[in-house]
């Protein structure tokens, strides 16, 4: 038996047909940001993956369909006030794909799906209680505790990246609010943070020669493996940020594993280094020692996937 993983991104959409060891067997993709009104975007989905389905033996050896989707709702199935979809405020994606293809859908955010991928194929195999932290664009996070994901009372628990770090003259954040997390600590608040040095500071760097609106954490981290010393400093002052809001994350739900995952994780021991040292100063005695740091091994192109293909195993 089969299941269907879809990890719906603002402009591409990821098709997989995964099998119960964990590999996917058949892909496809289509461009989420082509389909104004969202029927359309179920026919566009149905047209491509028919035939994918056909060639693994048909509905009959497909379980059902999971989707990690912005702002993916698990209890009601929708996606809610999703800023980066051309669609309504809310919209019933698992009834009308369930309708479409005749099978059951289940969603979720695509920060829980990485969790449950995790849990399912990848470093949490056997873990019952950890913490998936995505470093993208933005900071997404899935929080397992029992062996089972955090939903809370409206089905958008576990929003780490939301957590204010900095109370007075923070950020601003994409989520309205100021000096939350996710403005200082993914791959955007990383270039914000090269910028504002640059700005700050009379210290010489590589990055003074890019201008300064092409200057991605892409840069910093070239920058840093050629020993730039102001572009360790934005890894060394992110990763001190990460790792002060990791032991106080590690107060509520004791994990055995904090895992990163997402492009920001590539950066390895730039950022693993100072995350394990702040974390364990700022630790609460009680866990000091105890919360391993890990990366994600699940593969970077089909993790999304395959943590969607989970929902329905």
């Amino acid at each position: 038996m089969y299941s269907i993983g879809i990890d719906m991104g603002g402009t591409t959409t990821k098709i997989g047909i995964v099998d119960a060891q964990g590999k996917v067997v058949k892909r496809a993709s289509l461009k989420t940001a082509a389909y104004p009104v969202f029927t359309d975007y179920v026919d566009a989905l149905h047209k491509v993956l028919l035939p994918l389905i056909e060639e693994v033996g048909g509905l009959s050896q497909i379980k059902g369909i999971g989707a990690g989707l912005p702002n993916g709702n698990y209890y009601s199935g929708c996606i809610e006030f999703a800023p980066n979809l051309p669609w309504e405020i809310k919209v019933p994606f698992a009834k009308l794909v369930s309708e479409k293809f005749h099978l059951p859908c289940t969603v979720t955010n695509d920060a829980n799906a990485a969790a449950i991928g995790e849990m399912t194929y990848g470093v949490a195999k056997g873990m019952k209680h950890f913490i998936m932290i995505t470093l993208g664009t933005g900071l997404g996070s899935g929080i397992i505790i029992d062996g089972k994901l955090v939903y809370g009372s409206d089905g958008f628990a576990g929003e780490l990246g939301h957590v204010v770090m900095v109370r007075h003259n923070g950020r601003p954040c994409g989520c309205g609010r100021t000096g939350c997390l996710e403005a200082y600590c993914s791959a955007t608040g990383v270039a914000r943070t090269a910028r504002t040095m640059l700005l700050e500071t009379n210290t010489a760097s590589l990055l003074r020669s890019i201008d300064e609106d092409k200057i991605s954490s892409k840069e910093v981290y070239e920058a840093a493996m050629q020993g730039d010393k102001l572009a360790i400093e934005v890894f060394n002052f992110t990763g001190k940020m990460l790792g002060e809001a990791f032991a106080d994350f590690t107060t509520f739900s004791a994990p055995e594993a904090i895992i990163l995952f997402g492009g920001l994780a590539k950066a390895g021991d730039l950022l693993m280094q100072p995350i394990q040292i702040s974390m364990e100063q700022s630790m609460l005695p009680l866990w000091k020692g105890k919360v391993k740091l890990l990366f994600s091994q699940l593969p970077e192109d089909d993790a999304a996937v395959l943590g969607a293909a989970s929902l329905v195993q």
